[in-house]
């Protein structure tokens, strides 16, 4: 079975892998430049004009796999030297330029931008271009069209512009570290930082868990992810990793639909905080709404604060599909509860640098929260959780929630409240299409994703969710905000 989408993906799984292979073995980090020759031993190169450029790019993924530059608050950064210098963005005339004697095109500019060869087809000035339009629109052939680089067209904030080196660059004010443009790049020339060699760390001198326990908690997408094995399998490898537990942060969503579903019937209006780009678009694009975000932790910081409160000397390590989280672990509120931050990705090179078969393991058991908890990691299931939470509490508020799937539909919702035409009361969140299943983390982004999601969530059918929070010992009083 094909572990990943994309082959930019294998790549970076690659330098994971062997970047935990030498933290394992406890190798100074001098020894770390050697991991360009093992990957591309040459001599003729498989992605790059020759394996000297390969080699140095390899080296500078290294660098993002043990960090990336600490100095820059950002989680996410574009390798320079990867970076293909795409074609400029913009309206461009294509082959089906027929050169008409019409030449509607030039009569729809209203910046006398485009000219014509002298076999009369025309071209446009992008030094002239204001990108209206108005020529697409007039040829009749349909031989203009825009043009974008893939990691412009994918970041829906605006925050990725060409640099002075035509190389892509990244508004750090802009950027809500959402990760469409690691994805995308079909280069892999942008990158999220990793810090799985503090997650290595964490294990390794907790000496097996003596000093201290170290809890891995997962995201509740993770049963769309690794189809080849069972849920229960990819556990135990976790265990086998040393993790003293395994907690879904499903429970902490049970948690947050609880305390969400409170918070919305006595303000009576209310925008999720689940997702923490979609909090940082707010809080950059509509700083007036912010009032209006729930001062509810996200699931990953609710279960992490509660474990830490039951065990105070415990490292909880969050594992997703998320980049955003990576940013959200270093807001002030939320360090203190969690230790390290992981995608699913980053979890299968650990894995394999381990030299171990999942589908050979026996399988452990994720049992902590109920089907509403669960089905947070798709569009739609935090909504569902919330009006399960307002039914449980015997509440008749009337739930209108607005699901926006992925971060445009999230602009428009908010833009609407903004302007004071917003039918609905309550906003789901989501910066990326699909919810939390689509997250750039994953292994794999497909359909069959929702699916899994729903049967996993249906395991836990009988559950509600003050079933779940009574199985941890926690009351409906105890999980309500305590402001």
């Amino acid at each position: 079975m094909r572990l990943f989408d994309t082959d930019v993906q294998k790549l970076k799984y690659g330098v994971l892998r062997e970047v935990a292979r030498h933290a394992y073995e406890g190798r100074p980090e001098d020894s770390y430049i050697d991991i360009p020759k093992t990957l591309a031993p040459g001599p003729r190169p498989s992605t790059r004009c020759c394996v000297y450029k390969e080699r140095a790019i390899l080296a500078e993924r290294v660098k993002m796999a043990m960090g990336g530059d600490r100095q820059n608050p950002n989680i996410v950064e574009v390798i320079g030297i990867a970076c293909d210098e795409c074609p400029v963005s913009g309206y461009q005339v294509g082959s089906g330029c027929r050169g008409c004697i019409a030449h509607r095109c030039m009569a729809a500019c209203p910046k006398n931008a485009i000219s014509l060869d002298e076999e009369r087809h025309a071209h446009i000035d992008p030094a002239k271009c204001v990108g209206c339009g108005l020529c697409a629109r007039a040829c009749p052939y349909s031989a203009i069209a825009m043009h974008k680089r893939p990691c412009e067209n994918a970041c829906k904030v605006k925050a990725i512009h060409m640099g002075p080196d035509r190389c892509a660059a990244i508004e750090a004010d802009k950027c809500i570290a959402c990760g469409a443009c690691v994805y995308q790049c079909p280069f892999g020339a942008i990158q999220d930082k990793s810090f799985l060699t503090d997650a290595i760390r964490i294990l390794t001198q907790s000496d097996e868990n003596r000093k201290y326990k170290a809890y891995a908690i997962v995201a509740p997408s993770i049963s769309s992810q690794f189809g080849y094995a069972k849920l229960g399998q990819v556990v135990t490898a976790l265990k086998r990793l040393g993790f003293y537990s395994v907690v879904e942060v499903a429970l902490g969503a049970d948690m947050v639909a609880g305390r969400e579903a409170e918070e919305l019937e006595k303000k009576g209006f209310l925008t999720s905080s689940c997702c923490p780009a979609f909090v940082a678009y707010v809080r950059r694009n509509y700083p007036a709404l912010q009032p209006l975000v729930s001062a509810t932790p996200s699931p990953m910081a609710e279960l992490a604060r509660f474990i830490k409160r039951t065990d105070a000397n415990a490292k909880t390590v969050f594992i997703g599909p998320c980049t955003a989280k990576k940013l959200e672990r270093t807001l002030p509120d939320v360090a203190p509860y969690v230790d390290c931050v992981l995608t699913f990705e980053e979890l299968q090179a650990w894995i394999d640098s381990r030299d171990f078969d999942i589908t050979a393991l026996p399988e452990d058991v994720l049992d902590n929260a109920s089907r509403y908890g669960r089905i947070f990691a798709r569009s739609g299931g935090l909504s569902d959780a919330v009006a399960q939470a307002l039914a449980e509490r015997g509440s008749g508020f009337p739930l209108r929630a607005a699901v926006c799937n992925g971060i445009e539909e999230c602009g428009a919702a908010l833009t609407k409240k903004s302007r004071g035409v917003l039918a609905e009361n309550f906003i789901e969140g989501m910066a990326c299409v699909g919810g939390c299943i689509g997250g750039a983390g994953c292994l794999t982004h497909g359909a069959k994703d929702k699916s899994e999601v729903d049967r996993y969530g249906s395991e836990a059918y009988e559950k509600t969710i003050a079933d779940a929070l009574a199985q941890c010992g926690l009351s409906k009083a105890e999980s309500r905000p305590t402001a």
